[in-house]
């Protein structure tokens, strides 16, 4: 009896509950900590190694509370931003004052985490928090010039933030600036923002995808169309065509986009790396309409490619195996794309999707082939987020498609962290290790660097046609889309055998700051398509 009953159980979950797979081919999943106290909306790694996740101000009571001697003044004694520790599992919890909602952020060169705007009381602030022990945000009230809610922001060659667009915004403007008024303090007119606008009430342009080309201009694609713009003397260089399939990919019927990684062999000065972006997920313009009125449409598998300096640039478009709005695309240090989170069907808002996708997607840009990996079995959707971890995992978290913490909805209020374990981490293939820098971790632009690592072949040879290098620039997170993340491929000179199972690739830092602009990056070895642990390395000019 008890045999029939496991069958029966067995036959009647979903599909993208079921079992996981025993092949490592296929990921693994681990629950890092059941509850961090507040639902991740917004994550960023710090090059300390340290996660900083928040969600709003104003959702009530979270699931962490402050020490009684350090409540935040004339505020409740509930925190709702913690740093989050992965290797300890460790929780503090962190202040902030004002209204984070759907804001944005960017890492400074200098390894500051730079947040800015959100809702009501926090849609012109700035808040910064450093990598150290004891560190909390410092908020900056009137930091920007207009409200910047749904805004996206990109780290620049110069080490400034641009700030694109937001709710009925159709300006950009930087960050940090050097006070709250003069020639400093402005914004720049953005005709673009108003042109891809489908209604007031729901927009499909809110956070817009930027990209850095290698050139120094700037991509943006808002609803289903994409510029090159020359934010230094804001003009727009270049227009692309329409993406094929009457989809719209930015907020509410939120898709995400990636910039390829760039490779840099044989590239100079004169001559960028090719650029590509890849923009998958999203769904027809009106899903939020229908979605009101309790209709879910189908999500859409469609994605496209586009190379941003072609003379005659057109989409080559492709198709997901699972159809996904709400997705978060990531960069892995092999240069594939995960993509993961998100949901089937409806849009993004409170309650307005259905379907959970727990399948993630690994996309390999070389073979341009889709792999399905092993599902989660916790609804990632609204407010969710994910990042990439210096071991090589991806960090999820978050999910509350509930106007406040609410643990007995249809999709509760999501507290858990967990760790999406990529193919690569599970064998049988050894990984390598990286065992110094020379000369060091502080590199600057056109640098020759050693990168020593031990590889322990078991009696086999490396091939060093196998051996690559590559640096990830960390992202902020949140509503699909993480900004300013990019991989660069290394030039490589050499690699040589040093002794018993240790080698050295010579490589060149990039050559430039539209490149690479200065900063942290996580610089790993890959072998065999299996990556080392990163190790932090900082450009600077």
């Amino acid at each position: 009896m008890a045999s029939v009953v496991i069958i029966l159980l067995l036959l009647t979950v979903p599909s993208s509950l079921s079992l996981q797979d025993p092949s490592p081919t296929k990921g693994k999943w681990k629950l890092l900590k059941k509850s961090i106290g507040v639902s991740a909306m917004h994550m960023a790694l710090l090059p300390n190694d340290r996660i900083i996740t928040f969600d709003r101000t104003d959702f009530g009571p979270s699931n962490i509370t402050f020490p009684a001697e350090k409540c935040p003044p004339n505020l409740d004694c509930y925190a709702h931003s913690v740093e989050f520790y992965p290797s300890k599992r460790g929780v503090r919890p962190l202040t902030i004052l004002s209204d984070t909602w759907c804001s944005s952020g960017s890492l400074l060169p200098d390894g500051v985490l730079i947040q800015s705007g959100g809702n009501n009381d926090g849609e012109r602030v700035i808040r910064t928090i450093s990598p150290c022990e004891d560190c909390d945000w410092v908020e900056t009230r009137n930091g920007l010039v207009s409200p910047r809610w749904y805004a996206s922001n990109q780290l620049l060659p110069d080490g400034k933030v641009i700030i694109v667009g937001g709710r009925r915004k159709f300006t950009y403007e930087f960050i940090p600036k050097s006070s709250n008024s003069g020639k400093d303090f402005k914004e720049y007119q953005l005709p673009f923002l108003e042109e891809t606008l489908r209604s007031d009430q729901f927009q499909n342009n809110l956070y817009p995808f930027i990209h850095l080309n290698p050139d120094g201009n700037l991509f943006l694609f808002a609803n289903d169309r994409a510029i090159l713009l020359d934010y230094v003397h804001n003009k727009v260089v270049r227009k692309y065509p329409v993406i094929p399939g009457g989809v719209s990919r930015n907020y509410p019927s939120t898709g995400s986009s990636v910039l390829l990684p760039l490779n840099l062999s044989g590239s100079t000065k004169t001559s960028p790396p090719v650029a590509e972006v890849f923009v998958c997920g999203g769904t027809v313009p009106d899903a939020i309409d229908q979605a009101i009125g309790n209709v879910f449409v189908p999500a859409t598998k469609s994605c496209g490619r586009l190379r941003l300096n072609d003379d005659d640039p057109q989409w080559e478009m492709t198709k997901m195996p699972i159809r996904r709005i709400m997705g978060d695309m990531l960069l892995l240090p092999t240069g594939e794309v995960l993509i993961i989170n998100g949901a089937a069907s409806g849009a993004a808002g409170w309650d307005m999707a259905r379907e959970p996708v727990l399948h993630p997607v690994l996309y390999e840009p070389f073979s341009r082939k889709f792999n399905t990996m092993n599902p989660t079995t916790i609804p990632r959707m609204y407010h969710s987020s994910a990042h990439l971890l210096s071991d090589g995992r991806v960090i999820v978290g978050g999910s509350n498609p509930n106007a406040n913490y609410n643990f007995s909805a249809m999709f509760p209020t999501e507290l858990s962290v967990e760790a999406f374990s990529p193919p690569y981490l599970l064998g049988p293939k050894l990984r390598p290790n990286i065992t110094g820098i020379k000369p060091g971790m502080n590199l600057v632009y056109e640098q020759k660097i050693a990168v020593n690592f031990r590889w322990r072949g078991n009696g086999k040879e490396l091939e060093s046609g196998k051996v690559y290098v590559t640096m990830v620039a960390p992202s902020f997170t949140t509503h699909s889309f993480s900004m300013n993340q990019r991989v660069l491929i290394l030039e490589m000179a050499e690699i040589r055998r040093r002794f018993t199972e240790n080698y050295v690739v010579v490589c060149s830092v990039p050559a430039t700051a539209e490149v690479a602009p200065p900063g942290y990056y996580q610089l790993s070895v890959v072998y065999d398509g299996i990556p080392s642990r990163t190790n932090w390395v900082h450009i600077s000019g």
